[in-house]
């Protein structure tokens, strides 16, 4: 877990490129629209916008959440999945919304709720088994200096 402000922009900066990376792979493949030039033209507007979320709004309540329930904070491994989960479900209910944005489609609950069903399957295993081992790899790297 990061021990101060620069360690946190580090490890956010880390979290939310590798998501918005993935995400945005996944979801170009599920449109049948992937090429390098449609990943790199939404990979800046999609980090700045996560990024902003989880400094901002997110990541603030999600904390806020994980340490008011009745889990073991003391063993690391509860904490970080609690908060981990609580951010992909902010960051997913928050991001489908500006998926739909960018891609131009028309805006309804049941178009709403599928991409948010989409990402969702695909970021929590993403989050907790991939991006948030490599953060924090990243991360203990960065301290040991």
């Amino acid at each position: 877990m990061p021990k101060n402000a620069k360690e946190g922009i580090l490890f956010t900066t880390v979290m939310c490129f590798l998501m918005v990376f993935g995400m945005s792979t996944y979801n170009l493949f599920l449109h049948h629209d992937f090429s390098v030039s449609n990943l790199l033209f939404g990979l800046a507007p999609g980090f700045v916008v996560a990024f902003l979320l989880d400094v901002l709004v997110v990541g603030i309540i999600a904390k806020k959440i994980a340490f008011s329930l009745p889990i073991n904070k003391e063993k690391k491994w509860q904490l970080i999945v609690t908060i981990s989960s609580l951010m992909v479900l902010g960051m997913v209910t928050c991001m489908s919304l500006f998926g739909l944005v960018m891609e131009g489609q028309e805006i309804t609950i049941s178009s709403y709720l599928r991409a948010w069903f989409f990402n969702f399957i695909v970021a929590l295993p993403y989050q907790l088994l991939v991006v948030g081992p490599i953060a924090r790899f990243i991360l203990t790297k960065y301290q040991q200096k």
